[in-house]
């Protein structure tokens, strides 16, 4: 890891050279004044479990209140339903199948691809991360020597029953505050708050405890509808909280300052919830993300986005705001111009948006991958499987690297039960573990929950080959080695204990 001085020698270096390879211009007006920039990325939330979309029984104050005096979004979609390959399009602005051993959980992070929070530490900003930064994966190998997002700040933490089993130690608001602290004056900040809520695993009936009611749950379709499973639901809304009140310190905090109108709050999750047919799929509950952003000093409030927008856009409209260069490899594209819409309706924005996974856990033999494509339109769901000969939630007799048989799916009371109860509740068992078909096809707004596939119906035959041959032109577009028959995934180790050889 460098420190923070070999880090500054190490940008003085390198950074120049960086924003000179941006062959994208600035802004005719570049700010007079830069904007900070907050990201608070949650780990594992579906949208729409924020009490700003409606959700019961769950109270999220902080960022509801930035939704309130900002935008909040219907339709976010992540990069990848898998931690580091969704991080990696967050941070490069690039879609995954242009990351090389980016994409892929357990990977490393080619020095090459540029990184937002980089670029704007080499132009002056203070730039730092507490907690789950870019992760899982190791650095060195692709020839990084610290966090893409920056200097870490770590150092307070709770003491062990402080917090609830399963929660992060790491006392996320007074390591902002140690940030803030550390900033030089007059230099604009860009931070990364990356709280590991609500991955697993929970404090089992922690939500039943703390008075939450199973009645207030919407179960997913695709779920029984159980005690077990409602209860699951509620443990995972504890730890939205936590991490929701963690936010709102960090906004006091800014807003004592006095700076908050002149700092970009972006709030959101890296990927979808820890349950079956959720994480690790590219169905809504497993990319589309909640989203609200706020930016007092531009962005009117009360504003409600449905335009179709995705996480390689942070790191453009971040650049943007800061009056830099967008490199031209970034496949993402400035919000601003839908954010500083009063109608929140930029005619020119596109009416889909694209998303990929390629490798999760190792949980098929030699790490065979289950890879996937979607594209998605205000009105449907397009999935195109690429090996459906193969369990895409992992092999049923295979034990993954660490979550068990079924690995994709992350071990916890819900997926427990189902595993044991599959004869009593076969079409969610099938739903969630099952084989699927090369093709998928979703109306999403009559199948919110897309458990109704009709890809070989006749009567969707037409807006099918619509949707496939969208999505092939904006592959081949952007470069998946896929849309060339290519798949170099099969030959990147994966970087966790001793299981790949490929690491030798």
């Amino acid at each position: 890891m460098l420190t923070r001085t070999s880090r500054r020698e190490f940008l003085s270096a390198t950074g120049a050279a960086a924003l000179a390879a941006c062959a994208g211009t600035p802004r005719e007006d570049p700010p007079a004044k830069r904007p900070n920039i907050l990201l608070a990325y949650a780990d594992d939330i579906s949208y729409p479990h924020m009490g700003a979309y409606g959700a019961k029984g769950l109270s999220t104050p902080a960022f509801d209140r930035v939704a309130a005096e900002g935008a909040l979004f219907h339709h976010s979609y992540t990069g990848a339903p898998s931690c580091t390959p969704s991080r990696s399009c967050a941070l490069s602005g690039q879609q995954l199948y242009r990351l090389r051993e980016a994409g892929c959980l357990f990977g490393t992070f080619p020095a090459d691809i540029d990184v937002y929070p980089l670029l704007l530490e080499a132009a002056g900003y203070h730039v730092g991360h507490t907690a789950k930064g870019w992760a899982p994966g190791v650095l060195e190998p692709g020839g990084r020597t610290a966090s893409p997002c920056g200097e870490p700040y770590n150092k307070r933490r709770y003491q062990p029953g402080e917090v609830l089993d399963g929660m992060n130690l790491n006392n996320y608001a007074e390591n902002f505050r140690d940030f803030l602290a550390a900033r030089p004056a007059g230099a604009p900040f860009c931070f990364w708050y990356g709280a590991t809520e609500a991955h697993r695993k929970y404090q089992p009936g922690s939500g039943l405890a703390a008075g939450k009611k199973l009645e207030d749950v919407v179960v997913p379709e695709f779920l029984p509808d159980t005690d077990e499973t409602r209860s699951d639901i509620l443990d995972s809304y504890m730890e939205i909280e936590w991490f929701d009140q963690h936010l709102a310190k960090m906004l006091a905090m800014i807003e004592e300052a006095g700076e908050l109108d002149d700092t970009i709050v972006v709030v959101t999750a890296d990927n979808g919830m820890p349950f079956p047919r959720a994480k690790a799929t590219l169905y809504d509950w497993g990319v589309r993300m909640p989203l609200a952003i706020r930016w007092g000093a531009k962005v009117p409030a009360g504003k409600t986005v449905h335009s179709l927008v995705h996480h390689t856009d942070f790191a453009p409209t971040f650049l943007e705001a800061a009056g830099l260069p967008v490199p031209e490899a970034m496949t993402g594209r400035s919000l601003l111009p839908l954010l500083e819409d009063p109608d929140a309706r930029d005619p020119g924005w596109s009416d889909f948006t694209v998303t990929a996974i390629e490798r999760h856990a190792w949980c098929r033999p030699e790490g065979a991958l289950y890879p996937s494509r979607m594209i998605r339109t205000p009105d449907y769901l397009y999935i195109r499987n690429y090996e459906p000969e193969r369990w895409p939630s992992g092999d049923p007799d295979f034990q993954s690297s660490h979550q068990g048989v079924y690995g994709e799916i992350d071990n916890g009371a819900s997926k427990t039960f189902l595993l044991a109860n599959r004869e009593k509740f076969p079409r969610e068992f099938e739903l969630c573990c099952g084989k699927r078909p090369a093709e998928e096809l979703y109306q999403t707004v009559q199948d919110p929950w897309q458990t109704r596939n009709l890809a070989d119906d006749p009567a969707h035959a037409e807006r099918k080959k619509e949707l496939a041959d969208r999505l092939d032109a904006y592959l081949a577009q952007t470069g998946d080695p896929r849309s060339r028959g290519e798949s170099p995934w099969d030959d990147y180790p994966y970087y966790f204990g001793d299981l790949d050889p490929r690491k030798a």
